[in-house]
Formats: structure tokens, sequence, C-alpha cells
């Protein structure tokens, strides 16, 4: 099966390195990409998307340049039959999803990249919640990490509250979209994207009944992604999630489910994902991994994924929702992080600050 990665920088570069996998373990697998640069990798190295849908004719393709060049790219890809993985978001804040959507018209198979969803933690709660048919009273998040004079431009912190979003309709909306009602943000020149760019929010708003708040930052010290729940049982009992994602190191995620008793605690659930230090090649890809297989085995036989896949309704759904963040924000004037004589890069190696 050939599959054409289209931008090998950092994220794509993960996903030539799962399909690798994948290959290894026994999918046949040919990947190809399409870069400004030549990188070095054995991979077939193609000049456009155009030459590449021509001459290689991939079943898959994956967009994973950077957020500002994601509307140009699927333009490109108007007409493709195959199956598309676009990176989140599916567009720039001020691009027009609808002629994104026209351009994947006519696609096999869309999956918008929100690697959470394939996390242990996030189907272990998704799973309890149908079991127990728990309804969604309260959720809560805190999802940041440091992107200050990071070299990859960036539309900025709606790129990173995309996820947690997306885990609270995946795990308690029943199917229902968060319906903001308040934002509150900040802009500064973190990013070589501009002077002006969005690097935190903090939302307020509905999912059905359910009250949602939550923060979510480029300009954390530190990286933290945590999202609690409070939900009702059939019984009348509250039922208490937490969810901890790539804590202390990558893909390593906690769930803990409770309900509090006049006795005290009583724990439904308490787990620690494996932190895979035994396969060192699948650091910071193993939920990736999950992501790939299921393409790979849909694309090849219909195989149903083993989660669903975050489809372009899901992604034209939640840019809208991004598009009101950044639009509604409201901000102070911008921080000044460039404080010396000029911006210093720092090290692309750093998975801890890139991911």
């Amino acid at each position: 099966m050939k599959v054409l990665i289209v931008g090998l920088g950092y994220a794509g570069t993960r996903f030539l390195k799962a399909f690798d996998k994948a290959q290894r373990g026994g999918s046949r697998v040919e990947v190809a990409y399409v870069d400004l640069l030549q990188r070095q990798v054995q991979n077939q190295h193609l000049a456009t998307v155009g030459a590449a849908l021509e001459q290689f004719r991939p079943a898959i393709v994956v967009v994973s340049v950077n957020d500002d060049q994601h509307a140009r790219v699927l333009d490109e890809l108007h007409g493709f039959r195959g199956f598309v993985i676009c990176e989140k978001p599916l567009v720039g804040m001020h691009d027009d999803p609808g002629r994104a959507e026209a351009a994947l018209s006519r696609v096999s198979g869309f999956c918008l990249n929100l690697i959470e969803r394939y996390s242990e933690a996030t189907v272990r709660l998704k799973g309890y919640v149908q079991a127990c048919d728990l309804r969604l009273i309260r959720a809560n998040f805190y999802w940041g990490k440091d992107r200050i004079n990071d070299s990859r431009p960036t539309c900025g912190a709606t790129s990173e509250v995309i996820h947690a979003i997306d885990l609270v309709q995946h795990i308690g909306g029943r199917g229902r979209g968060i319906e903001i009602t308040g934002v509150l943000g900040s802009r500064s020149d973190f990013s070589v994207s501009g002077d002006g760019v969005l690097d935190s929010v903090s939302l307020v708003g509905t999912l059905g009944d359910a009250v949602v708040t939550g923060y979510s930052s480029f300009v954390n010290a530190t990286r933290k992604r945590e999202v609690d729940f409070i939900f009702a049982s059939p019984e009348g009992n509250l039922v208490y999630a937490a969810t901890v994602y790539d804590t202390p190191a990558w893909d390593v995620d906690r769930l803990r489910i409770w309900k509090r008793m006049p006795a005290g605690e009583q724990v439904l659930l308490d787990m620690l994902t494996a932190s895979g230090d035994g396969e060192p090649e699948l650091r910071t890809i193993r939920k990736l991994m999950r992501l790939v297989e299921d393409v790979l085995g849909h694309v090849e036989d219909g195989t149903s994924p083993s989660q669903p896949f975050p489809d372009l309704r899901t992604a034209l759904s939640l840019q809208r929702l991004l598009m009101r963040v950044e639009r509604d924000a409201v901000a102070p004037a911008p921080v000044r992080y460039v404080v010396g004589d000029g911006r210093e890069f720092l090290n692309e190696g750093d998975w801890e600050r890139l991911g």
C-alpha cells in the first residue's frame, strides 16, 4: 500500500516512523514524501503534491505540514479518492473551511489526528461511561506546554485546546458539541507567526446540560494535560473521573474513576499505561501507531477502526468552534517574549517541548 506524507518535519517524521514500524510488523507499506527539502531518509522524495499524486498514486495521504499550509495542501488534493489523515486543526483560523470540505468531497475516508483518542485512558473511560450510562454534569481541563521560540509556524493556542475540547465531547458528549459562551485569552510574539498570536485561552461553555470550563496555553512553563469529569449515574450518585496524559513522559497516561461515599472514597478504576521503556523505537508514537494501524486496516480490507475516526464532519465542527474561540477571545495588549537582541530558537530535538 502506498502512503504519501506531505511535510516531513517534526509531525511528518513521527508518521514516517509509525508507518515504518507497521511495515516491520507485517503490513506491506511503501512511503514517499513531499517536502521543500530532501531529507536524510531512504524514502522517495517528490517535489510537489500534484506530481506525487500522478506519479506515486498513493492510497493514503498524510497532511503534516505546518498549520498555515494545511489549506493549500488540501486544495491540491482536490478530487483525490483515497484516504486522508490530517494533522489538527483542519485549516488555519483565517482560512475557509468550506473550501477544504469541497476539496475533500471525493475522499474514501478521513481522519483528523486527535491522537489522545487512542490513549488507553481515553478508551477505558469512554467505555466505562457508556457501560454505566453515566451523564456528564461538569468537565474541566488544563492543557498546555511551552512553545516559546519554537521555530515552527502555528495558528496559536487553538491548535492546542482542540485536544481537550475533543476529549470532552468524545467521552461525555453523546454526539453533541460544546457551545462556547465566553472566551478570555492572551496574545504574544511567542511564535514566528506574528507579534499577536493567541498563546492562551480560558473558556466556558455548555455540552447539553453540562458545564465545561478549561484553560489551554502554548506558553505554559511545563507540559500539563489533564481533563476532569463529574458524572451522574442512573442510581443518583456522583461519579468522578480524572485523566492525565503524557506525564511524567510521552504516552504515559493515567485514569482514575471514583465515588465519594459517607465512609470515604470508593475507587472504581485506577490505571496507568506502560511507559514503553523497553521499546525505545516507539517513543512518542505508541498512540500514533494505533491510529496508523487502524487506517491501514480500514483502507486495506474495510476493517472497522478500534476508535471512530474523527471524520471530516467532526473536523469541520471543531474548526468552526476554534474559529469562534480565535474571534471572540478577549485579550489584553500582547506580551513580548523576545526580550534580547533577537529571537533565539530552541533545540528541535527536545521531544518534551515539541510534543
